[in-house]
């Protein structure tokens, strides 16, 4: 588009560009003109969907999300109140269609983002997920109910288990949660958890059988889509089916909102009547401006009047101006506060200057509400102690806590202190039911501490191997079987199912915590290692950990893998299911590992079980556990099983793997100066079918303690 430059007289041309300016920039942001199409007679609300400024928040926001105040669940939909014709049945034959809608995904700093948003073509209005959660889509579980659905999910939520490549996509499901096809929305150009506008474009042309969907955070539409399909939807179309978005919260908290939503159809192959109620491209909840999908009978119409060109420009100008003025806002916010800091910092010369991400990060404590609730730290509140950290119960108004009380003196490679490696660690929103929750800091002169949930039965540990005379000095079969089952689940989530990949590295009995009902939880990430999960290579790290827990491998190369928290896992499940310790110094320094081999190469292995479970247990199941237990403590480190296969085992939900007759034997440290290459991917090529090499080679047990 062109403009003409010949001169006008002054003041009028300036004037008027000046009205014109003002008038599209009012007509294009002013929410005001919206309210005839956000009508309740226009739309149908289900769940926790709400009018709000002339838009529609699917979900309900929690403002922050503290230990004794977690997010409400929440979900919400949003349908065109009536249903619209998809379908021809005589011949099968599907309707074209084309949407455009903006939405925005915001939340609390404090709170992890909900599950996402879903554009949603449903044949039942009411087939939400019972639990909350899936986007306000059918459960995995349900989904047989409805299959007739197709759907485009913006999804903020990491769940590997339906396929999802991380917690910032968008894909295209069809009857399932599990998506057809998704991308990574990053690498297409737009970040779902930026708490910024998004436009999104979807089309399908029912005669060459084409799903393409676009994404821009501005009102352009992008040359490229970030998703195509081939998919025939007239398997997925029932002849009517309702037309609107759906979302949820899951264990997270956000508002999902929708701003303006045009929708269309069009072009039956063989019906000349229009197909539904709605006019090819209505607006259904839009500001009044020219549509961006006009449409015909046989395609899109080629968009762009010079008054749209105009619209747009001017538009784009006046979101410029809006977006400098933000800029020099949070520029203004930004230098103020950090004002406010450095006051802060000066009135305290005492402390230190603790640099953590502070994304998602939960409350902080004053170090005098600490010292009141702990009674200045009295050694009388001393629950628990380890190398790194001393544990005091506390109370706060909330309830009972567990503070954790860091030496600053500790420290760990690359200058890491345990205390900064937990909190980042922990920070990044780990939410899992057998993982012990972090539920406030404190970073204050030289104290640093750590706010945990209180669990009153301590460690297992303690319960395992504590005096005859404890409360709790014998576990029964079902408790011990819960608790392996609960950690197995826990390092599942930390291996495979965090947007991350987190190696605990101190997977031991003391670190597992249980509660009132002997539910386990993994705790103590002070040695903790994360990674992407795309990372091949491992950089090589100082062994830490406890003598007998330690993976082999481990001990003599220092790379850390899932494997090596396998095998720490197997030494636990011995423990358990033996009632013994990993190296029983009255014993003249029995190793537990070495002994139950022993028994397995006799054929006795079912003579490893606690003498305390005798007749009290199925042995069936018992001596599973033990086979599960010597699978993981494997020498060879590729014949260990993932976490997630060794619950599946524990479960019965898949036979035991075969065993060798003898304990395998490896030799691994006159491989250390003649295969570096291998020794820095050790452990990371799980799925080679080829041996490790070292099968046939002597084994050491490590008998040496690094913490």
């Amino acid at each position: 588009m062109k403009f003409c430059s010949a001169p006008l007289p002054w003041p009028w041309p300036r004037f008027l560009l000046l009205l014109l300016h003002l008038f599209f920039f009012f007509s294009l942001t002013s929410p005001s003109l919206s309210l005839h199409s956000l009508h309740p007679s226009n739309l149908t609300l289900y769940g926790d969907a709400y009018y709000t400024e002339n838009s529609i928040s699917l979900t309900q926001n929690t403002s922050s999300c503290t230990p004794f105040s977690p997010p409400t669940p929440s979900f919400g939909r949003a349908l065109y109140s009536r249903p619209i014709r998809f379908l021809n049945p005589p011949n099968n034959s599907s309707a074209s269609f084309s949407t455009r809608f903006t939405f925005l995904i915001t939340g609390s700093p404090l709170c992890p983002f909900g599950d996402g948003l879903a554009f949603l073509i449903t044949s039942d209005a009411d087939s939400f997920s019972p639990s909350n959660g899936y986007m306000g889509l059918p459960a995995p579980s349900f989904e047989i109910q409805d299959s007739s659905y197709v759907a485009v999910e913006f999804d903020t939520s990491f769940n590997p288990t339906f396929g999802d490549v991380n917690g910032n996509h968008i894909g295209i499901d069809l009857g399932s949660v599990t998506s057809f096809d998704a991308t990574d929305a990053v690498s297409g150009g737009i970040d779902l958890k930026s708490r910024r506008h998004i436009t999104a474009w979807v089309e399908y042309r029912s005669a060459v059988k084409l799903l393409q969907v676009w994404a821009a955070h501005s009102n352009f539409r992008p040359q490229s889509p970030v998703l195509v399909a081939q998919i025939d939807l007239s398997k997925h179309f029932r002849e009517f089916m309702h037309v609107g978005f759906s979302a949820s919260n899951g264990q997270g908290s956000a508002n999902h909102i929708i701003t303006n939503w045009r929708f269309g159809t069009f072009g039956f192959t063989s019906l000349g009547v229009p197909v539904n109620s709605l006019e090819g491209g209505d607006c259904l909840m839009c500001f009044p401006e020219q549509s961006s999908i006009e449409m015909d009978g046989s395609d899109l119409r080629k968009k762009g009047s010079q008054v749209q060109d105009l619209a747009l420009g001017l538009g784009g100008l006046a979101a410029l101006i809006i977006s400098i003025i933000l800029i020099v806002g949070a520029v203004s916010f930004y230098l103020i506060k950090k004002s406010n800091k450095s006051k802060e910092r000066s009135s305290d010369r005492g402390a230190e200057n603790c640099v953590v991400e502070i994304n998602k990060v939960p409350t902080k404590l004053s170090l005098a509400e600490i010292r009141e609730a702990t009674m200045g730290f009295n050694r009388s509140k001393i629950i628990g102690e380890g190398a790194s950290a001393t544990v005091y119960q506390g109370t706060l108004p909330g309830g009972t806590v567990a503070v954790k009380r860091f030496d600053r003196e500790n420290r760990l490679e690359n200058n890491r202190t345990p205390f900064t490696t937990e909190f980042a660690t922990m920070v990044g929103c780990l939410r899992h039911k057998n993982l012990v929750q972090l539920q406030g800091w404190c970073c204050e002169g030289s104290e640093l501490l750590l706010i945990y949930e209180y669990l009153p039965n301590g460690s297992l540990d303690k319960i395992l191997h504590g005096s005859s005379g404890s409360s709790y000095s014998f576990l029964t079969w079902e408790q011990r079987k819960k608790i392996i089952l609960g950690v197995a689940s826990a390092l599942t989530y930390l291996h495979e199912e965090c947007e991350r990949q987190i190696i605990h590295r101190d997977v031991k009995t003391c670190n597992i915590m249980l509660d009132s009902e002997f539910n386990a939880k993994l705790g103590d990430f002070g040695l903790a290692e994360v990674y992407e999960h795309s990372c091949r290579t491992r950089a090589v790290t100082i062994p830490a950990g406890t003598m007998g827990y330690l993976a082999p491998e481990y001990v003599y190369f220092g790379v850390p893998t899932v494997k090596t928290d396998v095998y720490s896992f197997g030494v636990v499940v011995l423990e358990v299911a033996t009632g013994l310790r990993p190296v029983e110094e009255s014993g003249g320094g029995t190793i537990l590992v070495d002994w139950v081999w022993d028994l397995w190469e006799k054929g006795r292995t079912i003579s490893a079980l606690d003498s305390k479970l005798r007749g009290k247990c199925n042995e069936a199941e018992a001596e599973r556990m033990l086979m599960v237990g010597l699978c993981c403590v494997n020498p060879a480190h590729d014949k260990r099983p993932s976490m997630k296969e060794a619950a599946r085992i524990l479960k019965g939900e898949v036979p035991v793997p075969r065993l060798p007759a003898r304990k395998p034997t490896v030799r691994i440290g006159s491989v250390l100066l003649e295969r570096s290459e291998e020794i820095l991917n050790l452990g990371l090529r799980d799925g080679d079918e080829t041996s490790s090499g070292y099968d046939d080679l002597p084994y050491m047990t490590p008998k040496s303690h690094f913490g």
